[in-house]
């Protein structure tokens, strides 16, 4: 029998999700978990770029997991753990305005801006960009990837790759808006020198504090926007010499406000969360 299901629509920027809380109802993980494809489709369920799981911690109060709506499962999301923080603190499941989330990533450490009570904003250290080659990982030898060459299909591509706890190969272009994201996405977000397949970011240098960015992500395609993308995104071109420490990332959806502290070596990431509507589905 059918087992009905409460969620919500959020989105970052535009990359949006269907959070459903397991905190607060007794709903089988795993069930929602298959159910994935079929609610984040966009025709036939509610759409989306992924189902988020609102659980329980093993060693914190609070733990993401992100479904992506390939069916593959991501280890982390920078726009979806600014929905989850609005949530979990609109929804009175905590009332601190700095937790710690679990995530297959590890644990990440949103810092709530509040207006009136309401989540406006949501700071997010990202923690250290991972760099050697094996951590992305990436085939090949031992060491750091600054823009490498990368033979796809007709092109050779130069890339950096960086890790936020998921895979980024992030390739400066100089005409970031005409770019055929869709046919070099997937062709190198499938390469076989990325075992666990790739994030792709296409990044225009507008000025070194300002970076332009669209993104193919990993188990989902285009979108329009992508958090853990934009924090590659900085560290690539600050490694590359073609930016600051602290740079705007504007994204078809919007912009994020990018820092790579020189004083910890973490990265932080501060963006919107916002919600669209709320609904019953069932499985």
């Amino acid at each position: 029998m059918p087992i009905p299901i409460q969620f919500i629509k959020m989105h970052g920027l535009g990359n949006d999700f269907v959070i459903v809380d397991c905190m607060s109802h007794p709903y089988s993980v795993e069930q929602l978990v298959g159910a994935a494809l079929a609610l984040c489709d966009r025709h036939f369920g509610i759409g989306g770029d992924g189902l988020i799981l609102v659980m329980p911690g093993l060693k914190t109060p609070f733990r993401m997991r992100i479904i992506n709506n390939d069916g593959s499962e991501a280890e982390m999301c920078g726009n979806g753990i600014r929905c989850f923080a609005k949530y979990v603190y609109e929804r009175g499941l905590s009332r601190e305005t700095q937790f710690t989330v679990e995530t297959l990533a590890g644990p990440i450490t949103p810092v709530l801006e509040l207006e009136r009570e309401r989540v406006k904003a949501v700071r997010v250290d990202m923690g250290e960009p991972r760099l050697e080659r094996t951590q992305i990982p990436m085939e090949g030898p031992a060491g750091t990837v600054i823009d490498e060459p990368l033979t796809v299909a007709d092109r050779i591509f130069y890339l950096t790759a960086v890790s936020m706890g998921n895979p980024h190969a992030v390739i400066f272009v100089d005409d970031v808006k005409s770019f055929p994201v869709e046919r070099y996405g997937t062709l190198i977000e499938n390469h076989p020198s990325f075992p666990r397949r790739t994030n792709v970011e296409f990044v225009q240098v507008e000025a070194p504090d300002r970076l332009t960015m669209r993104v193919w992500e990993r188990g989902a395609g285009i979108t329009l926007a992508c958090g853990t993308g934009a924090c590659a995104t900085l560290v690539a071109a600050v490694l590359s010499g073609r930016a600051e420490r602290t740079a705007a990332v504007t994204l078809p959806g919007g912009p994020l406000q990018i820092t790579w502290s020189a004083e910890d070596n973490h990265v932080y990431m501060t963006g919107p969360a916002e919600e669209a509507f709320t609904g019953t589905v069932k499985i």
